[in-house]
């Protein structure tokens, strides 16, 4: 046997336009993650652009997706990689223009690709006008009031107002200078970095503003949104204290977090499904909430609210057969339960790649990995279950998401040197925790190029590893059993069939080492054990690895039809 694409697999790479998701398209839809600053330079200046994007739609549409979602590129001080945002209707100079922007939405949809776009609600930059101007007025101005600015506590208010800990690492507060003798100096509130101070979303005014953002762009075209901190946003009346357990994910815990998951929150995603629901083409919302299970995160998909929000208990999963049934499983029941598609991911921007993370056994995934990391991983390994976990993902009913670069099957990079970080989490932590630049790295295009093609000036905001040579899509482009070309055989197979639209039978009899499941007319199997299985009678559609004979060995998953 081989992983070579056959004939047949070959054939269902249909035209653009053929077999897409048609309305409510997000509900079965593949969706490639583009963080803008690695993905392609054309300035020629070392960071990713929209005109970088423009020009290598043809690989995305190649490789089967139905839409792109992309990482913000708005105007931004870049202190948090755009994730702080100056202005939320324009474009930085670093990525173009507006009218950049608009091109490459237009040759998106003219290859049938939808446009998701990064909005940012629960904080802008330090730089926004509205914070400019609140540093400026004095304490209870509504210009404060836009934020969450507090009087500190202790005999001159020198003291913040609770002991919230940022997302980065170190206080959540920063005290500003006295602009009079009635201003002492006021705190002001941000959970993550200093450069990013919290919006108060109690405020109407706030509400205002981006639901004009929100129709900036939908009149525009662009077809949803990606909401980061969607859990954010509302903060418990009288803030306050709070110690997170030690081991606690800095995004969520299992227990009840004050600035988390609040009620109130629900109220801002029901506004927004309404303006959504003004406009043609069923545009859609994704939620980033980190919550504890999939019944909590369901919560924010209800029928009213959010279209989809990340699956991160799934994403969270180790390499286990039984974790992997048990998360499966309550997805495809928590999520269909109020009207809302499961949806799959395994690495994005903030997180461990996962041809990295599934080597590494109970690694935290808030304290990145680098050159001091202990127990690093096997990369051959890593690449193995990268794929067969991609395989399996890609089986399941619903909606999956991409992470560019992972159809190369890069992992991270992890020796990434000290004086090139440029994660805020790096900082904040003063070295403890390596952060996210190691998932972040830019693309590897081609592999006789200076900077792998990724900018033809031959610089690139982050080193790439050299040993990345092997991985530049050029040279997969010529290795029928690469990975680019098993993700290539994955979409069009998965949209042959039609599995994005498919419902969950499991199938027993395989071991407490294997997921297999039948979805339509394609049986699943995954052994994430160490021992062979023997495998049914059948055709075989998808290999995530070659191998020979019938018994699917180690690491491996498999697509099969009935004869």
């Amino acid at each position: 046997m081989t992983s070579t694409p056959s004939s047949t697999a070959t054939s269902t790479l249909a035209p653009i336009g053929e077999s897409r998701p048609g309305a409510e398209w997000w509900r079965t839809a593949v969706i490639y993650q583009i963080y803008p600053r690695s993905f392609a330079d054309a300035s020629g200046d070392g960071i990713g652009d929209l005109p970088g994007i423009t020009a290598h739609l043809d690989d995305l549409a190649s490789l089967g997706v139905d839409a792109v979602w992309l990482s913000p590129f708005f105007t931004s001080p870049q202190k948090d990689a755009g994730y702080d945002v100056a202005d939320y209707r324009d474009v930085d100079p670093l990525f173009g223009t507006l009218g950049d922007f608009d091109d490459m939405l237009e040759a998106a949809h003219a290859r049938d690709i939808r446009v998701i776009i990064d909005l940012v609600p629960n904080h802008s930059s330090d730089k926004h006008v509205w914070f400019q101007q609140a540093l400026a007025a004095g304490p209870g101005s509504p210009e404060r009031g836009r934020y969450m600015f507090r009087d500190g506590t202790g005999e001159n208010g020198e003291l913040p107002p609770n002991n919230w800990e940022s997302v980065f690492g170190g206080p959540a507060w920063t005290r500003i200078e006295p602009t009079s003798a009635e201003d002492p100096g006021q705190w002001y509130l941000h959970l993550f970095d200093s450069s990013q101070p919290d919006f108060d979303w109690n405020n109407p005014e706030v509400r205002a503003a981006f639901e004009k953002t929100l129709r900036f762009w939908l009149d525009r075209g662009v077809d949803g949104f990606r909401v980061d901190v969607a859990h954010g946003l509302i903060k418990a009346d009288g803030l306050p204290d709070y110690t997170p357990p030690a081991e606690a994910d800095s995004m969520g815990g299992a227990e009840p977090v004050p600035y988390w998951g609040q009620d109130g929150v629900h109220q801002v995603w029901r506004e927004w499904h309404r303006v959504l629901d003004e406009y043609e083409g069923d545009r859609a919302l994704c939620a980033e909430a980190w919550l504890p299970t999939v019944d909590e995160t369901a919560k924010w998909v209800r029928s009213d609210e959010m279209h989809q929000a990340f699956n991160f208990p799934y994403a969270m999963s180790e390499w286990d057969a039984a974790q992997l049934r048990v998360v499966i499983s309550e997805s495809l029941r928590a999520f269909p339960a109020v009207g809302a598609p499961a949806t799959w991911v395994l690495s994005n921007h903030d997180v461990i790649r996962h041809a990295t993370r599934l080597a590494m056994p109970g690694h935290p995934q808030g304290h990145g990995v680098g050159p001091s990391t202990p127990g690093k991983p096997d990369p051959a390994v890593g690449l193995r279950r990268a794929r067969a976990a991609t395989a399996l993902m890609l089986a399941l009913p619903g909606s999956s998401y991409l992470y560019q670069g992972e159809e190369l099957g890069l992992p991270e990079a992890m020796e990434l040197p000290d004086d090139v970080r440029q994660d805020p989490t790096w900082f904040r932590t003063n070295g403890e925790r390596y952060g996210r630049d190691g998932c972040r790295v830019p693309l590897p295009w081609t592999a006789d190029q200076s900077a792998f093609g990724f900018s033809q000036t031959g610089e690139s905001w982050l080193p790439q590893p050299a040993e990345w040579t092997a991985l530049a899509r050029d040279v997969q482009e010529d290795q029928p059993d690469s990975t680019l070309w098993l993700y290539r055989t994955l979409l069009a197979t998965r949209r042959a069939h039609d599995l994005g639209a498919g419902s969950l039978e499991w199938l027993d009899g395989f071991g407490d080492d294997v997921i297999a499941f039948r979805n339509g007319d394609v049986t699943v199997i995954a052994n994430v054990g160490t021992t062979p299985v023997a495998l049914p009678k059948g055709t075989l559609l998808v290999e995530s690895d070659a191998f020979a004979g019938r018994e699917l060995p180690a690491d491996t998953t498999v697509w099969i039809a009935a004869d």
